[in-house]
C-alpha cells in the first residue's frame, strides 16, 4: 500500500496496532514492544503555514521554509519527530474543494522528515480561529457569523493578542463548538480531517493526525467534538493515532480533568500544552525552582492516565531572550522524564513575533544563524527507546540512568548530543561496550527477568 508520497508503508490489511508508533494506553511502543519517547519541535513551514491572502491585503508575517538541511539538522540536535501545523483554510479554501496543491506542500513536509528520519503529527492548528480575524486557522466561509471586517498584517504579537481577545474571534469559537453543531461547522472539518488522514493512512512517516490546536471553548462542548473526529481518523486510517487535546484554558489554569474518561476512540493520544509562567508571569522567571514548573506536567500526567492514553506534550517553549529560559527548559525535560512524557518544543525558526527559536534571522542576507545558546538548553541525553517499561528517567549532565522492568529481545536507544561523548556505559553494574559514543547509541540490556537499569556516563567533547 502506497503512502502519499508513494512510499511502501508497513501496514497491511489485518494487521493490528498502530503504525509507525504504536500505543499501549500510556506509553508509545515500536514494533519491538520498546517504550518510544517522542522529543520533538515544531515547525511553522511557508506554503503550509496559511497566513497569506490572494486578494491584495498584506500578509500576516513571513514564515520561513523549510529544507532538507533543516530536517536534518532537527535529526542531529536528537529530534525524533516534527510536529507540522497544516491549516483548514489550506486545505479547504472554497467550501466542498480540497486543494491539492496545498496538500502536496504538506507531502514535501512528509518528505523532508522521511528522508532525515523524522516522524510527523499533522496539527490541525488554530490561533484566533482564522487569518481573515486572527492569525490562522478555518477559511473565510466558516467564520459564523461573517466578520464585518478582514484583517491583514503585518502581524505583531501585541496586535495577535488583540485579536485572541476581540469578541469576532469569541463568537468564531462559539459558533463552531455551539452544541449539535447548527451550522455544521464541525460535521466540515471532520470531513477535511478525515480526507487528510485518509491521504497518509499507509504513510510510514506519519505517526498520527491533531484534531485542533488550542481549541477556545468549554470541555463539554470540546470532548464530543474529539471523539467524533477521532472516531473519522479510525475510520479512514486505522493505523494512525488520534491526538486531541484540553482547551485553550489549560495553557492558564495548568490543569484539567476530563468529564467522561477513558477517551471512547482507540489509539487516542492526550496532547496538553505547558507554558508555566511564560505568558502571565514573566517575573517568575527570575528566582525559578524546579517545584514550580512540576504541577503542570504531573497534573498532565494524571490527565492522560484517566484518558488511558499516551501523554504527548505538543508545545512547551520559551524565547532565548527570557530571564533563565535555559534553566526553564532544563526543569520542563526534567520533568517531562519523571512523568514519561513525550514533547515538541515550540519552535524550530521563527522571524516574527517573538523570534522564538533555534536560529537567529538575518534580514538584509535573508539567512539564518544557529544559537549556540538554545542548541546546548534544548538538546541533551535521553533514552528514544527503552526495552521494557520506563520506571527512571534521570539526567544530570554528565551521567544518564534508565531503570525498566519487563524487558523486551531489543537494544536501548540513547541520544548523545553532539557537544558530549560517552565515556562508559553499564548495564545492571557491568560493563557494556558500545559502537558510538555520540549521536543514537544502542545499548543491549534485556537479559533476565525484573528491573534493568543502564547508566550512560559522558563527558564534553574536546573542542579540538
Amino acid at each position: 500500500m502506497l503512502g502519499a508520497s508513494g512510499v511502501v508503508g508497513c501496514g497491511s490489511d489485518g494487521d493490528t496496532g498502530f503504525f509507525p508508533i504504536d500505543s499501549d494506553g500510556r506509553h508509545f511502543r515500536d514494533e519491538r514492544g520498546r517504550t518510544v519517547i517522542l522529543r520533538g519541535v515544531n515547525a511553522r513551514v511557508e506554503g503550509i503555514f496559511d497566513v497569506t491572502f490572494d486578494d491584495g491585503r498584506v500578509a500576516l508575517q513571513p514564515i520561513p521554509e523549510l529544507t532538507q538541511t533543516d530536517c536534518n539538522r532537527m535529526v542531529e540536535l536528537g529530534f525524533n519527530f516534527l510536529r507540522l501545523p497544516v491549516n483548514w483554510s489550506g486545505v479547504e479554501a472554497v467550501q466542498g474543494e480540497f486543494d491539492e496543491s496545498y496538500l502536496l506542500e504538506i507531502d514535501r513536509a512528509v518528505d523532508c522528515a522521511r528522508s532525515a528520519g523524522l516522524l510527523v503529527l499533522i496539527d490541525f492548528h488554530f490561533d484566533a480561529y482564522s487569518k481573515h480575524i486572527g492569525e490562522d486557522g478555518a477559511p473565510l466561509w466558516a467564520i459564523v457569523p461573517p466578520p464585518q471586517e478582514l484583517l491583514e498584517g503585518p502581524l505583531t504579537a501585541e496586535e495577535l493578542q488583540r485579536r485572541r481577545l476581540s469578541s469576532v474571534v469569541a463568537e468564531a469559537y462559539a459558533s463552531f463548538f455551539a452544541e449539535g453543531d447548527p451550522n455544521g461547522l464541525q460535521a466540515e472539518l471532520i470531513d477535511v480531517i478525515g480526507h487528510v488522514a485518509e491521504r497518509y493512512a499507509n504513510d510510514d512517516a506519519v505517526l498520527g493526525i491533531e484534531i485542533f490546536n488550542e481549541p477556545d471553548t468549554e470541555k463539554a462542548l470540546l470532548e464530543p467534538f474529539n471523539q467524533a473526529a477521532a472516531a473519522r481518523i479510525r475510520e479512514v486510517a486505522p493505523r494512525k493515532l488520534a491526538v486531541f487535546e484540553p482547551t485553550a484554558f489549560r495553557n492558564f489554569l495548568e490543569a484539567e480533568r476530563p468529564n467522561d474518561p477513558p477517551f471512547a476512540v482507540t489509539g487516542g493520544v492526550y496532547a496538553p500544552h505547558v507554558y508555566t509562567f511564560i505568558f502571565v508571569n514573566n517575573e517568575a522567571l527570575e528566582d525559578l525552582e524546579f517545584s514550580e514548573l512540576v504541577p503542570s506536567n504531573r497534573l498532565a500526567r494524571e490527565e492522560a492516565d484517566m484518558w488511558k492514553t499516551p501523554l504527548l506534550i505538543t508545545e512547551f517553549g520559551i524565547g532565548p531572550d527570557y530571564v533563565n529560559f535555559d534553566l526553564w527548559l532544563q526543569y520542563q525535560y526534567d520533568a517531562q522524564e519523571d512523568y514519561f512524557a513525550s514533547s515538541a518544543l515550540w519552535i524550530w525558526k521563527e522571524k516574527s513575533q517573538g523570534q522564538w527559536g533555534f536560529y537567529d534571522y538575518n534580514e538584509g542576507d535573508d539567512t539564518w544563524t544557529e544559537r549556540p545558546e538554545m542548541v546546548r538548553a534544548a538538546t541533551r541525553t535521553y533514552a528514544q527507546r527503552i526495552a521494557g517499561t520506563p520506571l527512571e528517567l534521570t539526567w544530570d549532565n554528565d551521567d544518564y540512568t534508565l531503570r525498566y522492568e519487563e524487558a523486551v529481545d531489543a537494544p536501548n536507544v540513547v541520544f548523545v548530543p553532539e557537544r558530549a561523548v560517552v565515556v562508559g556505559v553499564t548495564c545492571n553494574g557491568s560493563p557494556v561496550e558500545v559502537t558510538a559514543t555520540t549521536g543514537l547509541v544502542e545499548i543491549p540490556c534485556f537479559a533476565g527477568a525484573g528491573e534493568h537499569t543502564v547508566v550512560v556516563d559522558t563527558s564534553p567533547r574536546d573542542p579540538s
